[in-house]
């Protein structure tokens, strides 16, 4: 066509046509991030909720007293590709030539690559076997979880000291009447001081001394001692004490730990022990909040192996049951004393009102997130979630068998 030849009316219509053929090229550039934030969204509740359902039927495998085994997602790869056109039609209504009317197209295809990966071998586990350590347990008591569904999960006995019973060992397990009911009751008192936000949970800061005759002491190595300790001369008897502050075990109390002396807080060490990684001791005083029933002991963790066989009890031989607090622990906030650690739908037909549920021999099994303690439900999966997490070794994205899906 003459551009230059047309006809005015012509040439404004072209001249509002022209900017309209550029849209394919922004729509193009506008699709790309959409089906990128799509698209990982998408995958993200993908991996999540495999995630949960193999946490799920992992519980339902050790009820039932099968191999436990989990798989994870070690990459997902996603190509787009964007396809535009355009183009220009004479209208249907209109005179050929008179009227024209913009054609847009255009096609986006999508083509992932999700890489499965079996997660095994030696070095993952000995992370499921191994006892969980007190400073995973007091990270996630500084994340506001409720101390007592914390316990309830990971800890497989508490060991109290000064009592009648023999070796004042209580254990978390409901085929044990007196020590799961022990057990509980201590939780609950624990729970009851941390609702009042009186409880602390902090390394107990110890000091350690040494005396060292002056002569074996260089102006050298006088200079080295003092970088890392504080020096004092004892003209006595010619020679330095060293002292030095360092972290001990962690210690849950009802008391600022930072206001004991020195004495007391050797004291409490010889009662409770160094300890191993895997067990966190507790001091509870009169005189502070929860001070009517002063107790102290330690608490023994579980590995996370022992969690799911722990949950997958519930479901059958040793499901929990409801247990008082003791008339000395304070009062506790409503809904926080479930019969159950985590409790489970079972039945026959895919259970309505639940976040998600997996069908294992024919039967349906779910977590409960109605009624009152569906918070406490949902609470208890987010943990076991997390506690996950912490167990899972990196999982290998090179050089391993895998499972691919591509589309």
């Amino acid at each position: 066509m003459d551009y230059k030849n047309a006809r005015p009316d012509r040439q404004n219509r072209l001249l509002r046509l022209w900017p309209l053929l550029f849209i394919p090229v922004i729509l193009s550039g506008c699709l790309s991030p959409m089906a990128l934030n799509r698209a990982v969204i998408a995958y993200d509740e993908a991996v999540t909720d495999a995630v949960s359902q193999q946490l799920l039927i992992n519980i339902v495998r050790a009820h039932h007293r099968q191999p436990i085994h989990f798989t994870g997602v070690s990459n997902i790869a996603a190509t787009f590709n964007f396809q535009a056109s355009a183009g220009a039609t004479p209208s249907p209504g209109g005179l050929a030539g008179a009227v024209i009317s913009p054609v847009f197209g255009g096609s986006v295809a999508e083509s992932p690559t999700i890489s499965i990966v079996p997660i095994e071998g030696e070095e993952f586990t000995k992370r499921l076997l191994a006892p969980f350590s007190q400073n995973k347990l007091t990270l996630l008591l500084r994340q506001r979880f409720d101390v007592d569904l914390l316990l309830r999960m990971m800890a497989q006995e508490v060991r109290l000291l000064n009592t009648k019973q023999p070796n004042g060992v209580y254990r978390n397990s409901p085929a044990d009447k007196t020590g799961y009911e022990m057990f509980r009751r201590v939780v609950l008192h624990l729970s009851a001081i941390q609702d009042s936000n009186q409880l602390y949970a902090e390394p107990l800061a110890l000091t350690n001394t040494w005396n060292i005759p002056a002569s074996a002491i260089t102006a050298d190595g006088f200079q080295a001692l003092q970088k890392e300790f504080t020096v004092r001369y004892n003209p006595q008897d010619n020679t330095y004490t060293l002292r030095k502050q360092v972290a001990g075990p962690i210690l849950i109390t009802n008391y600022d730990p930072n206001t004991l002396s020195d004495e007391e807080r050797e004291n409490l060490r010889q009662q409770v022990g160094d300890g191993n990684s895997s067990d966190i001791a507790f001091d509870i005083r009169a005189g502070h909040y929860g001070g009517e029933w002063p107790i102290s002991g330690v608490f023994r963790l579980r590995s996370f192996h022992s969690i799911l066989g722990f949950l997958g009890k519930a479901l059958g031989e040793e499901m929990g049951y409801h247990v008082d607090k003791d008339p000395r622990t304070p009062p506790i906030l409503a809904n926080e004393n479930p019969d159950l650690t985590m409790e489970f739908v079972v039945s026959n037909t895919p259970p309505p009102d639940v976040d998600f549920s997996i069908r294992w021999d024919g039967r349906y099994y779910a977590v409960n997130t109605t009624g009152p303690y569906a918070r406490w439900n949902r609470d208890a999966f987010q943990l076991l979630f997390l506690l996950f997490q912490m167990t899972v070794t990196d999982i290998p994205r090179v050089g391993v068998p895998s499972i691919t899906i591509a589309k």
